[in-house]
């Protein structure tokens, strides 16, 4: 049986999430970063760009997190270099799954959200501490705010929901999290990627996007 002790101490605070659009896929988080009921920081980043087509949110262990995204930015440009074009998301999934795996006796203590576009087609997968992964052909959470952001997504979410509808779903699912679960807090970030490339929104230029009709 697996000792799941240190994987529950670092793996409560925190919501990420990210969801399936018709033209790219939408990721978003808060920036609450815990330690056990202290506060540690208000300007957590837990949202990362790999590449234009390619980016990831972290939960957990802040320096394992860092450690992992530090890697994911060096391979990216490596297989650039060598194959003239980034990497996919099921490829950074599938590489992130094998740093994972073979650290398993000494595990990163992470949740990642991959997410990002093949060509044209959106892609996203989540992964737990020991390498394993899902395909998300919806939407995906994680954190202690996840059961509630999950809740809304879950009702918001519609085939054919465009980034641009998704942003606005994304950010008011946080922002409920926010109110129900201490460990998610202060700020809310939302990345879109679509053929146009990588998008962040924040502050007022998400609540102007949130308002427009």
């Amino acid at each position: 049986m697996d000792d799941k002790s240190g994987y529950e101490k670092y793996m409560k605070g925190t919501t990420t999430i990210g969801v399936i659009c018709s033209d790219g896929v939408v990721i978003g988080s808060d920036s609450r970063s815990t330690m056990d009921t202290y506060i540690a920081s208000s300007e957590a980043r837990k949202v990362f760009k790999i590449d234009s087509n390619l980016a990831m949110t972290i939960a957990g262990g802040v320096g394992d997190a860092q450690e992992l995204i530090r890697i994911m930015k060096a391979q990216n440009e490596i297989y650039k270099m060598n194959e003239g074009r980034p990497l996919s998301p099921k490829s950074a999934t599938s590489l992130l799954s094998i740093i994972l795996q073979e650290n398993k006796m000494m595990p990163f203590y992470v949740q990642l959200i991959v997410a990002g576009l093949d060509g044209e087609e959106p892609q996203l997968y989540s992964l737990d501490p020991f390498g394993g992964y899902s395909e998300e052909t919806k939407f995906t959470a994680t954190g202690s705010g996840s059961p509630v952001a999950i809740g809304y997504i879950e009702d918001a979410y519609k085939k054919g929901i465009t980034t641009k509808d998704a942003i606005r779903s994304v950010a008011k699912a946080l922002s409920i999290a926010m109110k129900r679960d201490s460990a998610t807090g202060d700020n809310i970030l939302v990345a879109a990627i679509t053929k146009t490339g990588y998008a962040e929104y924040s502050g007022k230029d998400l609540e102007k996007l949130i308002a427009a009709k």
